[in-house]
């Protein structure tokens, strides 16, 4: 007759949770449901104050949880603005085209600092970094864009800033993680660096490629320094400047004292809407980034 073998202790509580790390995990759970709720609420609130009565918003004290007397009134406003959706045809070209060529060009001389063996590459390399810390100052980049042709054009918001060395040590980072013996037999079977590159490389390093896509495109929808300073035609205008005319213009009112109750409401209210539609297009973005952030698309990619 066989003996069962005898289970030893540690074998019993295999599977099984303690009581400090059911306490833990509660804990851990409530507190960052704390940080969640610190975090929400405040776009909660402003998208519940953009969609309030302004008369009603002024005399509410508290925490807002729903819009007071729903009203429109606010996106009616800025929505018949007649500069506004120009403008936003003008950031929406600034944000494809801009990170297109953004992503191209970074990809590029990421590529090249990955690569040990080329000639001056630390010299590139230290080059670039440098950039980082010293640049020409505002004046003699206004005058280099002025000088190149660029001044009162759309590509004044996207050429001078083509590349950015902090997002190019991300993809060279991620290009140092592919491992050579797929770069040595894509060159044993006859590809070239361009090839190696765009069939290789790039697939494998999706997940970062798609995060500095989107830091370049939040950059450029939020950018608004450069259209200042390089942009004259009103028809170039991109969303920030315009929402900023647009704030400009009802505190304008108030510095000449002509500001009566209910326009001090209605640029109150103006304020969180500005907020709103200036946001919420960019969030819709990231949903579709978001998967990237955690997909592991190394593993498994060298077998043996």
């Amino acid at each position: 007759m066989k003996h069962r073998r005898q289970a030893s202790p540690e074998q019993w509580n295999y599977g099984k949770v303690s009581a400090g790390s059911r306490i833990f995990d509660i804990a851990n759970h409530i507190l960052l449901g704390l940080l969640c709720l610190l975090m929400v609420y405040p776009l909660w609130y402003v998208l519940c104050s953009s969609l309030s009565d302004p008369s009603l918003l002024m005399r509410h004290k508290g925490i807002l949880l729903f819009p007071l007397d729903f009203s429109f009134a606010g996106y009616e406003k800025v929505l018949n603005y007649k500069k506004l959706w120009n403008s936003y045809l003008v950031t929406f070209f600034v944000v494809i085209a801009g990170t297109g060529l953004n992503m191209f060009f970074s990809i590029l001389f990421a590529f090249v600092m990955s690569r040990r063996g080329i000639m001056w590459h630390k010299l590139i390399t230290g080059l670039a970094v440098f950039t980082m810390y010293f640049s020409g100052g505002m004046i003699p980049t206004y005058l280099v864009v002025k000088g190149v042709g660029l001044y009162d054009s759309i590509w004044a918001m996207i050429i001078p800033g083509l590349i950015s060395t902090y997002n190019c040590i991300i993809l060279r980072t991620a290009f140092y993680g592919i491992p050579d013996s797929l770069e040595e037999s894509a060159k044993i079977d006859g590809a070239g660096d361009l090839r190696v590159l765009f069939t290789i490389c790039v697939p494998l390093i999706v997940p970062s490629i798609a995060t500095v896509a989107l830091f370049y495109a939040v950059g450029h929808w939020n950018a608004w320094s450069a259209a200042l300073l390089y942009i004259r035609n009103e028809r170039l205008m991109p969303l920030q400047m315009v929402l900023r005319a647009l704030l400009i213009q009802g505190e304008a009112i108030e510095v000449t004292g002509g500001q009566d109750l209910q326009t001090e409401l209605n640029n109150m209210l103006l304020k969180y809407v500005v907020i709103v539609v200036s946001t919420v297009p960019i969030l819709c973005v990231y949903p579709f980034i978001q998967r990237f952030f955690t997909k592991g698309v190394m593993i498994g990619a060298v077998k043996g």
